[in-house]
């Protein structure tokens, strides 16, 4: 949808009615424009829903002039500016800054809109042809802004073309706080190479950049992908911001946002009274004045500094001073019924009858899936009113009713009809972590585990020369081979992984080898003990899990063969019910929303039973898939249940269903302890008889006495918090309907690809574009930092979880917070309460806060931990953070910054005791590492054991312990093979290559240990030619062109991924012949025997013989004798010479 402007008329395009051109053509908002162009001061009377937007798009037009629009709530100025942008209008936002000064640092990404909203004003102040509308709330406005002319030093935009060199950026880098590096690896670091420097900006939702110079001048940006460090996608701008917050933060150096605009710009407050109440209470909560101006002195700037002044109010109310009254045309909207029929009666009762308010309607719908559901909603009422109701595809957060009787329309958005408010958040705000697997991430001084020799200590990585060609040096084999002196070189030092086990005895693995060690992480908090180099304790660890895990997954095979012989539903292809239904959804989904929706439904379009597992970390989007999988069941006629651990996620579970079900015909019932008796009777009679098609509730629904009239899906929440003798009906359930599980400890990829042949699993990895990432501090318990973050969570009309774990002295702790909030309304909840008064407790809490008849504070243990989706409840307070686990704090943090507001978590240490080591560095990680997703690197370990434990059932925790969580995954898909009959190749690491020839990453190349482990690694787990080349690809992108070693280390892994496609154990040169031993003698001879396809175009071929000697033995490996010209043998050229024969002609 476009917006065409015009000085008479603003015309919303497209097919949809005018209603922007409408208001901007009415005499009040003429009238309005006028007056402002006299440099009026106007007290506007008549402001519900979004009628302000309206308004200041048809004056923007009008008047040709910058608004500055003040909201008194920050919410209000984010509804505005994505109003006015929706309208095609010039909206530029000035955020508040969410941390008072004096409270640590501010967020860089609030400061980014900053330091942009000032280099717009300051380019308003110099082209005066330009005009749209600034909208602010008031407590942006009292913190200052850097002056223009130190805003060189703050904040610097990089784009192709620009004249800049790598020199200048570094100095300027420097001066703002970056850090220089080796490797790029968080925000606020910078590495350089020749012409190219890597940017990592600072910020929480930044993207690392590379920036390719050519001379003086950036030629190229592009974004960094940190798993691989090659170049991403192309870039045509990037802001770059100075990684010093302190400097960024408001002083009396500053100078007020409004003295930066044109003296012809108009202000306009929004709520008068209100603004002056917001920012009286923000004033007063500030501890240090520096940098934040006073409500009288912003107030008197904006009426002295401007030509113009409006005040818009929903009733008459401002100043006595004011020289023109004005009435704006605008009623507010009544409430709609939550059912969906009725509403649809009502609205055309707004158009039809005695008691019309409006000639016509139009209903503003956020996509198409909204427009066509509303157009069928539309039809079925069959009232003449249908043809004065029109709809348009246009975003408006809240309704309302313009004009007198003659002309009238009522502007009625599709969520509000169906009273679905979802929040509007913006998109693009916070980057995926690195999803770096975790088990690769590891540093001198982690205990490891060697896939032969057990548990280890990793010492760190070190040269030495590898072992010469066996029998006789190097240099000798090559002279016997007839080659001369002065070219047989000596082997060059490799990179070896040092490991020290038992008794101090060490390991040297080469780092080509780097897929037999991974980081040892065992799901409980004490050191493992060091393996015997050489000792049987280590093969009878792996021998007894080997026999666990074999018995685990023969079970899992045997439910899933009972599966696969039980009839099932067939569901058809998607309806347009269908594909509406999934375009109404708010948000973008992640690719791995995508790829487990079309999973789900393609397990559903088959005869067998679905048995699918959701994993995915809190707020990843499982539910919605729930929900989709739901709706399909429905609308094919089936019942679909939902199973969930408590009363209290029955009852989530249950608005969120009713939500998004609102305005199809389909009903939503839950069964819990708040229903009565009676209640519950009529729900169970509507179930038998069809009359209920979603049922929401605990392991009640799992009775005997429940009867479906035709059960079709179940959805099982959690279903590790089901006790054993629910196990039984939930296996019955498996084998004759479609069951689809969530779990919201996250699976890791290793386990995940282990159980790909048992289980069909999949994993939501990808945080949701909208969501932010959570502001951590850890802080000495400090009573006016408490009551601070409080009174800022209470004044943005949030709610606050306070988590004390001690249910003995909870009762005085809360008493505390009271005093710290003395107009709070605070609700207690412990595991030790009576159910019913603790879900009570709980659902008070959950509709919001006092002033919706809810909660302000929840002072509770951690029972909060899991489940609780309260997007009004935003800033966590963990008392004692030193005594909670890593998974503990994480799950905790996730309960807020769960909507478009962001997330505050305070660590509190207690003030008399110290601080153990190892809870210091845990309580480090979690403050560091506030990204959401997989860039969790430390907290997700613990996380990814619980999911192990939930998946895989406690009895199994042991054997993790035992040998680690990587081995474990390995036996695991070893025994599912096995019972299998099948026989996975073997990885290419596995061949042995001793030619003579030794192969390194140099240093100097890649400096960082850490990035060079892992070139290593994906070079040595690279399983094809393919993968070879786009670790080269990424390889070139980061580093430049890799030298001679590197290229060397590329062959020797292209003849190893060959090799082993022919059954290749090992490659070694034996006097003058090369010898292979392989379990696929006739294949490897046929294909050494074979020229070359470059040489047989050229007409040229190699006189070479190949010999193959049989085993001996059953079950022995064979041996194939490969006799080169003489001159071959020297170690550059034979591998070039097997490469290409054995690449050419992979076997099959």
């Amino acid at each position: 949808m476009k917006t065409i402007q015009g000085k008479d008329r603003v015309t919303v395009g497209g097919s949809g009615p005018s209603v922007l051109g409408d208001v901007a053509a009415h005499a009040s908002v003429r009238n309005l424009a006028r007056l402002i162009d006299e440099g009026r001061r106007v007290v506007a009377s008549g402001s519900s829903g979004s009628s302000l937007s309206l308004v200041l798009a048809g004056l923007t037009t009008l008047s040709q002039r910058w608004l500055v629009v003040v909201a008194a709530h920050t919410d209000d100025a984010d509804e505005t500016h994505d109003e006015l942008r929706a309208m095609g209008v010039r909206s530029i936002l000035l955020p508040a800054l969410e941390s008072m000064p004096g409270e640590g640092a501010a967020i860089p990404a609030t400061i980014v809109e900053r330091l942009l909203a000032v280099r717009a004003a300051v380019e308003a102040g110099e082209d005066s042809s330009t005009f749209g509308v600034f909208v602010t709330p008031v407590q942006a406005l009292m913190q200052r802004v850097p002056a223009p002319q130190s805003m060189a030093a703050m904040l610097r935009t990089l784009k192709p073309a620009q004249a800049c060199s790598p020199g200048e950026l570094i100095a300027w880098l420097d001066a703002a706080g970056y850090e220089r590096t080796e490797a790029i690896e968080e925000a606020g670091q910078f590495a350089q190479r020749g012409g190219i420097i890597d940017l990592f900006p600072a910020g929480d939702d930044v993207t690392p950049v590379r920036i390719e110079f050519f001379g003086d001048e950036i030629e190229r940006l592009h974004e960094i992908d940190l798993e691989t460090m090659g170049s991403d996608r192309r870039v045509e701008r990037v802001e770059v911001v100075a990684a010093d917050a302190s400097r960024l933060a408001p002083d009396d150096s500053g100078v007020n946002f409004l003295h930066l605009l044109p003296r012809r710009a108009c202000v306009v407050l929004h709520e008068t009274m209100e603004i002056v109440e917001q920012a009286r209470g923000y004033y007063e909560r500030v501890r240090d004045a520096r940098g934040i101006d006073g409500p009288p002195a912003v107030l008197k700037i904006c009426e002295s500094h401007f030509g113009a002044l409006v005040e818009v109010n929903q009733f008459s109310a401002g100043a006595a001073s004011a020289d023109t009254r004005l009435e704006l045309p605008v009623r507010a909207l009544d409430a709609f019924d939550k059912d969906a029929a009725i509403a649809m009666k009502e609205i055309a009762a707004l158009v039809e009858g005695e008691s019309r308010v409006a000639d016509r309607c139009v209903v503003l719908c956020q996509n198409d899936g909204e427009q066509q559901r509303f157009k069928e909603l539309l039809a079925a009422i069959e009232s003449p009113a249908a043809s004065r109701i029109e709809s348009v595809v246009q975003y408006l957060h809240r309704g309302f009713v313009w004009g007198e009787s003659q002309g009238s329309f009522a502007l009625v958005p599709y969520h509000e009809l169906l009273n679905r408010f979802t929040v509007r958040r913006r998109a693009g705000r916070l980057r995926a972590g690195r999803a770096l697997d975790t088990f690769l991430d590891f540093q001198a001084g982690d205990y490891v585990v060697h896939q032969d020799h057990g548990i280890a200590r990793f010492l760190g990585l070190t040269l030495h020369k590898p072992r010469e060609l066996p029998g006789k040096s190097a240099s000798s084999a090559l002279i016997a081979a007839g080659i001369e002196k002065k070219k047989a070189k000596e082997l060059e030092p490799e990179e070896f992984l040092t490991l020290e086990f038992a008794g101090g005895a060490k390991l040297h693995v080469p780092a080509t080898q780097i897929d037999l060690v991974q980081k040892y992480i065992g799901g409980f908090g004490g050191k493992p003990t060091l393996s015997t180099l050489g000792g049987t304790r280590w093969k009878g660890q792996k021998e007894r899990t080997s026999e666990s895990v074999k018995d685990l997954a023969a079970e899992m095979l045997r439910v899933r063969a009972a599966r696969e012989s039980m009839p099932g539903i067939a569901y058809p292809a998607d309806t347009p019910w269908q594909t509406e239904f999934e375009d109404e959804f708010p948000y973008e989904e992640t690719e791995d929303q995508i790829t487990g929706l079309n999973a789900i439904k393609q397990d559903m379009s088959r005869t067998r039973p679905m048995d699918r597992l959701i994993c995915g970390d809190v707020g990843f989007g499982k539910t919605e898939l729930a929900i989709r999988a739901a709706f399909k069941a429905c609308e094919f006629g089936k019942q679909v249940a939902v199973l969930v651990p408590t009363t209290v996620l029955a009852e989530q579970h249950e608005r969120t269903f009713r939500s998004r079900f609102a305005g199809y015909p389909f009903r939503i019932e839950s069964l819990s302890r708040f229903k009565t008796d009676a209640e519950a009777r009529e729900i169970l009679e509507k179930l038998r008889k069809g009359h209920v098609d979603v049922v929401i509730g605990t392991h009640r629904l799992l009775s005997k006495d429940i009867v479906f009239a035709d059960l079709g899906l179940v959805i099982i929440d959690e279903e590790q918090r089901f006790g054993v003798e629910h196990k039984e009906s939930l296996l019955r359930l498996r084998l004759t309907v479609d069951v689809l599980t969530l779990s919201a400890t996250p699976i890791p990829r290793t386990l995940h690809m282990a159980m790909l042949g048992i289980r069909d699993i999949s994993s939501l990895t990808t945080p949701p574009l909208d969501r932010r990432a959570i502001v951590t501090e850890v802080i000495p318990y400090n009573e006016r930092r408490i009551q601070q973050a409080i009174a800022r969570e209470l004044s943005r009309d949030g709610q606050v979880f306070y988590v004390h774990n001690r249910v003995g002295d909870i009762k005085s702790v809360a008493d505390d917070v009271q005093r710290m909030a003395p107009d709070a309304k605070i609700v207690i909840g412990h595991g030790q309460m009576n159910p019913h008064e603790l879900e009570q407790v709980m659902l008070t809490f959950m509709r919001g806060p006092s002033k919706d008849g809810g909660a302000d504070i929840l002072v509770s243990t951690t029972i909060i931990e899991s489940g609780i989706d309260i997007p009004t409840a935003n800033t966590m307070i963990i008392d004692n953070a030193d005594r909670f686990g890593l998974a503990e704090l994480h799950q905790l943090r996730g309960r807020v910054g769960r909507s478009k507001n962001r997330g505050y978590c305070y660590l509190l240490l207690p003030p008399e005791r110290s601080v153990k080591d190892i809870a210091r560095k845990r309580l480090r990680a979690i403050e560091q590492y506030s990204m959401l997703g997989a860039g969790f690197k430390i907290a997700m370990r613990d996380l990814e054991i619980r999911g192990a434990g939930n998946i895989l059932g406690a009895e199994q925790s042991g054997h993790i312990a035992a040998v680690g969580y990587d081995m474990y995954c390995r036996l695991l898909e070893q025994a599912v093979h096995e019972l299998k009959n099948e026989h996975p190749p073997a990885p290419p690491s596995s061949v042995s290559i001793e030619i003579g020839l030794s192969a390194s990453i140099p240093k100097p190349y890649i400096p960082s240990d850490q990035r060079r482990l892992e070139a290593y690694r994906r070079i040595a787990t690279a399983a094809s030619r393919e993968a070879l080349e786009q670790v080269k690809a990424d390889l070139t992108s980061a580093y430049g062109d890799p030298p001679r070693q590197v290229h060397r280390l590329l062959h020797l892994a292209e003849l190893r991924v060959a090799a082993v496609s022919f059954g290749v154990r090992s490659v070694s040169v034996r006097e003058k012949d090369v010898v292979f031993k392989t379990s696929r003698a006739k294949q490897l001879g046929e294909a050494l025997s074979r020229t070359p396809p470059e040489l047989a175009k050229a007409g040229k071929s190699l006189q070479v013989s190949v010999t193959v000697l049989a085993s001996k033995h059953a079950g022995e490996l064979a041996e194939v004798y490969f006799r080169p010209p003489e001159k071959y043998l020297e170690p550059e050229t034979l591998l070039n010479v097997l490469r290409k024969r054995l690449s050419g002609t992979l076997a099959t």
